[in-house]
């Protein structure tokens, strides 16, 4: 793999980088926390997200014939390195791009396509997803919430949780099951707005707010909600669930928080110290890790090479990552987590523990590595 930027990404790279100092605030930092859900992020990329799209900065890896600039892979990755570096301005808006709209422009009716595809396209929509309950997580084949046919669509009774972006979202991609066995689940595209949904707040430990429970009580739906054929959910949801694990590049935010640690360690004269660079290089070595691994994958998109598992090596890869910048900093670096100006640090401290759980947890994530990559036996 050849690690040089090639003048044109460079160049890409510069143009985000102007046009984000153009957009960002100077008092961005205090303001956003960092936190894509936030009320001021959300408001934010309402006008954040359709600029970019005038910019050509969007979607720029989409095809040309849906608004895209059909550019490759590395551009997508570049984009998104340079979002996460400055805290997601783009909010939840990510996830449209990243792996809601590839899996309408995969397996959307041509009415579907037609609704959504400009609206996200556009960057004046919001999505959320509706995967987790309470009693299926990462083992999302136990999940509970079911849709009813009922004449010409489907009555859907259940509860999400952990619903990212759900007070907010004009839409929710959500799995129910539609049949009596456990690989009968359909997706469905829901308006928010549908009677019979109910969102509730949960107020995560790291003090952000964008996570929700969604409780669904007689929600009637039109049969063109559902995307693809019904009991057909599980080819959408592997498709989707491999983008979501590599389509975010949020080991860029470990690396900040180290550049910030490595700076105040050096203005407290504390830098050299030998348990201090062996612990710094640690961390180092394992965000560099991660980010190896995304490259690898990245690389095998240019080269029409499915990922297969190593999706799942690098999401646990960025577990091990987030949580050895988080040590690092929690032993090190006390003084700078209560210091407002070290924004950086303080959310990545906050935010390390909970990058194993989310997206599939890291133990999850192993046992699937073992599965498909080693061909180990399931242990029960």
């Amino acid at each position: 793999m050849d690690f040089t930027w090639t003048p044109e990404q460079q160049d890409y790279r510069q143009h985000l980088r102007a046009f984000i100092a153009r957009a960002l605030p100077a008092d961005w930092e205090a303001k956003s926390n960092y936190d894509p859900g936030s009320p001021y992020v959300v408001d934010f990329a309402r006008d954040f997200c359709p600029a970019l799209a005038a910019e050509g900065l969007l979607i720029p890896h989409w095809p040309v014939e849906h608004g895209g600039g059909g550019a490759d892979p590395w551009f997508h990755w570049i984009l998104g390195e340079e979002m996460f570096a400055v805290g997601e301005p783009r909010s939840y808006q990510y996830m449209n791009v990243n792996w809601i709209g590839p899996a309408l422009l995969r397996y959307g009716s041509a009415a579907q396509q037609a609704l959504h595809i400009p609206q996200i396209t556009g960057g004046s929509v919001f999505w959320c997803q509706g995967f987790s309950e309470p009693s299926a997580g990462s083992d999302l084949a136990a999940l509970k919430t079911r849709a009813e046919r009922d004449g010409d669509g489907y009555v859907i009774n259940g509860q999400k949780i952990w619903t990212s972006a759900a007070s907010f979202a004009s839409y929710c991609f959500l799995l129910a099951r539609t049949g009596p066995t456990k690989r009968d689940i359909s997706v469905f595209l829901v308006p928010m707005d549908t009677p019979g949904i109910e969102v509730r707040e949960v107020m995560s430990l790291t003090g952000r707010r964008s996570l929700h429970e969604v409780f669904l009580t007689d929600v009637r739906v039109g049969e063109e909600t559902r995307l693809g054929e019904e009991n057909a959910g599980w080819a959408i949801v592997k498709a989707v669930l491999h983008n979501e694990r590599i389509g975010a590049p949020r080991y860029i935010m470990a690396q900040r928080a180290l550049d910030a640690a490595a700076r105040v360690l050096r203005q407290d004269g504390r830098f050299d110290v030998p348990s201090i660079q062996a612990g710094l290089g640690k961390a180092r070595a394992a965000v560099d890790a991660c980010q190896l691994l995304c490259f690898r994958i990245i690389d095998g998109r240019m080269k029409n090479v499915s990922p297969g598992g190593e999706t799942n090596v690098a999401r646990y890869a960025l577990a091990l990552a987030d949580r050895a910048v988080g040590d690092f900093i929690g032993e090190h670096l006390h003084d700078a987590l209560l210091a407002r100006e070290e924004q950086t640090i303080l959310t990545q401290f906050r935010r390390a523990a909970s990058t194993g759980l989310g997206a599939g947890a890291a133990e999850i994530q192993l046992d699937i590595v073992a599965q498909s990559f080693l061909e180990l036996p399931r242990s029960h």
